[in-house]
């Protein structure tokens, strides 16, 4: 396995500008395309689906739906189920860039753009809740709390911040074990019969969903912070 990012042309934007083809651009579309593919796929089966299940297929993927819209209305109450759709895709990304290592790919995750990208993201939705669902209480955290206007550029930045640490938390965790998973492929081949399986299993997979699943939680915990508190 490469664990470098390695650029293979470039796409001129006018003057000194480029836009580099690399690993996770690629990965990146990629991912899209899986994405793509079985969207498309669950599209044209829904046409068959009845409402009591009659094959694996739409158990699979009602058990998801109703997985995910349970999670959001747990933590961000029934009020915000909507969001459930957007944290579902988010974390098929995540989890199928995470775990795109065991193909022998470098995963898009592993760069700090794509995570910052998606932590912006957030971000841009915490604001817009507060905007439209807490209005003036929202007015007022940002200019008058804790003294008036004073605090206003450490608010932003305080809110600005979680995009870091939300992206900062993905990329050293999965360029972590793709560097490890690099070292060890690296090895001798007698070294190479059941480590990298293991380590796999627990990089890519195991530690791959669990940071999916810690983005998205904290994710909806920031935009709940921002959102009413009623039930």
């Amino acid at each position: 396995m490469n664990f470098d990012n390695q650029g293979y042309f470039a796409i001129p934007l006018g003057g000194d500008l480029r836009l580099i083809i690399n690993d996770t651009v690629i990965g990146t579309w990629i991912v899209g395309a899986v994405l793509i593919t079985l969207a498309i796929i669950v599209r044209i089966k829904f046409k068959n689906f009845k409402e009591v299940p009659e094959s694996n297929f739409q158990n699979v993927i009602e058990t998801l739906v109703e997985f995910f819209d349970g999670i959001v209305v747990s933590s961000m109450s029934r009020k915000y189920a909507g969001f459930g759709n957007w944290f579902f895709g988010v974390f098929l990304f995540f989890w199928i860039s995470n775990i795109s290592g065991i193909f022998g790919m470098r995963p898009p995750t592993a760069d700090l753009a794509t995570n910052f990208a998606m932590g912006i993201t957030t971000v841009l939705l915490m604001l817009y809740c507060g905007i439209r669902y807490s209005k003036s209480e929202f007015w007022k955290d940002l200019f008058l709390r804790p003294a008036p206007l004073v605090f206003t550029p450490l608010n932003l930045l305080g809110d600005f911040s979680k995009s870091i640490s939300l992206s900062c938390r993905l990329f050293g965790n999965i360029l972590g074990g793709t560097i490890i998973m690099g070292l060890v492929y690296a090895l001798p081949w007698f070294a190479n019969i059941a480590f990298p399986g293991m380590l796999s299993l627990y990089f890519d997979i195991f530690a791959g969903t669990l940071q999916a699943y810690v983005f998205i939680m904290l994710s909806m915990a920031f935009i709940r912070s921002k959102a009413p508190q009623e039930d």
